[in-house]
């Protein structure tokens, strides 16, 4: 499977393409849950380049985000097998690891939940997701909800 538009959508409007300077280029920023690490750029893009100071333009920020995309789409295709999903549990998978990340993913009670056909419970673990730094964030339950609403449809 491959990420379809509900997932690109459902990210983009939760990641937003943050930190536009006046010039309308995009800069780095630090974690909103950490105030630090990890510094993220454009439409929620981490990584080792990605640090204070960084500066891209929209291409670039499109361009970093599609890529992101398409291999969060392969990770959690690896991660659910061949286990029966449709689209919509597949998108709002990839927005969520997207976000939190393949590890928290594969070592999810969602993803367990999901791999047992127990598809009401896994819709029901987005909402266990909702902290940063140890603190429930509204954007989070806003987004977990968003992402359990596609999941379930």
């Amino acid at each position: 499977m491959t990420p379809g538009q509900s997932c690109t959508k459902l990210i983009q409007q939760f990641e937003g393409c943050a930190k536009k300077r006046p010039d309308g280029s995009f800069e780095a920023y630090p974690d909103p849950g950490t105030g630090g690490d990890p510094w993220t750029i454009g439409w929620g893009s981490t990584g080792p380049d990605i640090r204070k100071g960084l500066v891209w333009t929209q291409a670039q920020c499109d361009a970093r985000f599609a890529e992101h995309v398409a291999e969060f789409g392969q990770g959690v295709a690896a991660a659910i097998g061949d286990a029966p999903t449709t689209q919509h549990q597949f998108d709002a998978m990839v927005s969520f690891a997207y976000n939190v990340g393949f590890a928290n993913l594969r070592s999810s009670t969602l993803l367990k939940k999901h791999k047992a056909g127990d598809y009401a419970g896994a819709a029901a673990e987005f909402a266990k997701w909702n902290k940063a730094a140890g603190k429930v964030l509204p954007g989070l339950v806003k987004r977990r909800a968003a992402e359990a609403a596609l999941y379930a449809s």
